[in-house]
């Protein structure tokens, strides 16, 4: 079983005073769990070795991708093909950010990857800022965690620039370019997400400014403009497949900003490449039985207990788990059933003597830097917890 620390909840007020303020659920539960996961330093360098395997892995599929072009197979939209192509071909079109989410790791169990979060991964702020916080207020060794998240992100910013590993050479190679960041009005998580990820470019160097994404002019020729200030930086917390699928003006827009050079946007279009669940079954076929993989097919897998779920989906919406005879045995509704479905291998995530599920999310930037864990049912929804880690 998990060996879990009870630690004091951390006080609303000030969660808040760092802008945390998505800190109670729906049914006024508390989101952040009173308790850490405790690991040895050996299970948080299997998790550090597992992503950045599978990070290189992914980039293998999607080069497969597109070298063969296998857009429609995985489920991207036709109107993101050619931003996806231009993006992917040209090194500034830098990844800053994803989340792997895996099953396993603790107790021995292995570690398997269930899906890639590289467009607008979610769980920045409490990976980065609250599990520090609270090993902070027990008294606990704060470097006692997996978590350089912070501090890899500082160091990635600057690599937009430096395009290397190196990162000394940035105050002579940036240029003062403008760098915009933006989500949508009225989502508090997803504002004070990305206006933590504006204080970080702040303090890597960046000239930076926040707009709402409605009050932003894009302009194929002009590129992207907030008062009167053309920025050839822009990040957002908007998935790309949104705005294929809701915004097909701007999707052709920003396809031609992106071809015309006009600005460069994070994370960069071929990331929807990564986030596509059907790229799970196209590692499975270059791959077939690497110990870090689930099989996965576009048909329902023969025989076994299996997983099916959208290509594109949030908080397990649509997800279903089925038996050997592809009936269902758990699922929880969602807005995603008329995305096109990938069939994954069942794994058991770790438990606790409840029950209750534990799955690891790991964060990438240019590295595997910062690990927590949400717990939940057997499917995680939006009603899961975020979990914080100790090493011992």
């Amino acid at each position: 079983m998990l060996n879990l620390q009870k630690t004091t909840p951390l006080d609303t007020d000030y969660l808040e005073s760092l802008g945390f303020v998505w800190h109670t659920d729906s049914d006024e539960s508390s989101y952040i769990c009173d308790e850490l996961v405790v690991l040895s330093e050996e299970e948080a360098e299997a998790y550090y070795e597992a992503t950045n395997t599978l990070y290189d892995m992914v980039v293998v599929a999607a080069e497969h991708v597109v070298e063969n072009n296998l857009f429609h197979d995985i489920g991207i939209p036709f109107n993101l093909v050619e931003a996806i192509k231009e993006s992917w071909e040209n090194d500034v079109h830098w990844h800053l950010y994803g989340r792997f989410d895996l099953a396993g790791g603790l107790d021995g169990k292995p570690i398997k990857l269930l899906e890639f979060n590289a467009d607008t991964p979610t769980a920045l702020f409490e990976t980065a800022i609250i599990q520090w916080a609270m090993l902070k207020q027990d008294g606990l060794e704060e470097s006692s965690q997996f978590n350089a998240l912070y501090e890899s992100l500082l160091n990635n910013f600057k690599r937009l620039v430096t395009l290397e590993e190196n990162v000394s050479t940035f105050e002579e190679n940036y240029d003062g370019w403008g760098f915009l960041f933006s989500s949508v009005k009225g989502n508090a998580e997803e504002e004070n997400t990305v206006r933590l990820l504006q204080h970080i470019a702040t303090e890597a160097g960046y000239e930076t400014e926040f707009a709402y994404i409605d009050d932003i002019e894009f302009s194929a020729e002009e590129g992207i403009n907030y008062k009167d200030k053309n920025y050839e930086l822009w990040f957002k917390l908007i998935p790309w497949e949104d705005i294929a699928l809701e915004e097909s003006d701007l999707a052709m827009i920003l396809t031609n900003i992106i071809k015309n050079q006009k600005a460069i946007i994070f994370n960069p279009a071929y990331t929807l490449l990564f986030q596509s669940k059907g790229l799970l079954k196209i590692l499975w076929d270059l791959y077939p039985n690497h110990p870090l993989l689930l099989e996965t097919s576009f048909e329902p897998l023969a025989g076994q207990t299996q997983v099916k779920k959208p290509v594109f989906g949030r908080e397990g919406g649509s997800v279903s788990i089925l038996d050997e005879k592809a009936e269902v045995l758990e699922s929880i509704e969602g807005d995603y059933d008329n995305h096109k479905m990938v069939y994954q291998a069942y794994t058991e995530l770790n438990t606790d003597t409840q029950g209750t599920s534990y799955q690891a999310g790991v964060f990438y930037a240019y590295e595997a830097c910062g690990l927590g864990f949400r717990k939940g049912g057997k499917i995680l929804d939006n009603m899961s917890k975020f979990v914080g880690h100790l090493l011992r």
